[in-house]
């Protein structure tokens, strides 16, 4: 795992699952989300702080691939990077593993702007250039 990566580790509940007993398609995306705010909160800074300073990170896409089922029960670990980052938008991956065997279950990406309040487009380098700097290192330190 690269160090501007991180693994973020869940169990499947019964809710998250449909009468098949598979992960309903809807919910990668909250697993998607789960993963991306522990990113943020452990390569960047905590996302509740992000929006005290007036930044909204908004989904601007998601892409989403099931290559095998997921159920209730199972314990799964996404690893989450940052894979684009220009000032304003940014993208980044996931890769859903089962726990205990590896397996690749899911790839997905999603993409998000920066914003202020008035949903106007922050640059980041001018308006938070701390930030911007850490942010640009988590795509540099990619592989």
């Amino acid at each position: 795992m690269k160090d501007s990566s991180v693994q973020y580790s869940r169990k499947i509940n019964y809710y998250e699952t449909d009468q098949m007993g598979i992960v309903h398609h809807s919910n990668y995306i909250r697993f998607f989300e789960e993963a991306r705010l522990m990113l943020l909160d452990e390569k960047l800074m905590d996302y509740a702080k992000m929006e005290e300073l007036g930044i909204i990170i908004p989904v601007t896409f998601v892409e989403c691939k099931y290559l095998v089922p997921v159920h209730y029960g199972d314990e799964i670990v996404i690893d989450t990077c940052m894979t684009k980052f220009d000032g304003i938008k940014m993208e980044v991956s996931y890769r859903i593993y089962q726990k205990d065997s590896e397996v690749l279950c899911t790839t997905g990406k999603s993409g998000h702007c920066f914003l202020d309040a008035e949903m106007k487009p922050i640059r980041m380098k001018r308006r938070f250039p701390e930030l911007y700097e850490k942010l640009k290192g988590l795509v540099e330190n990619i592989e």
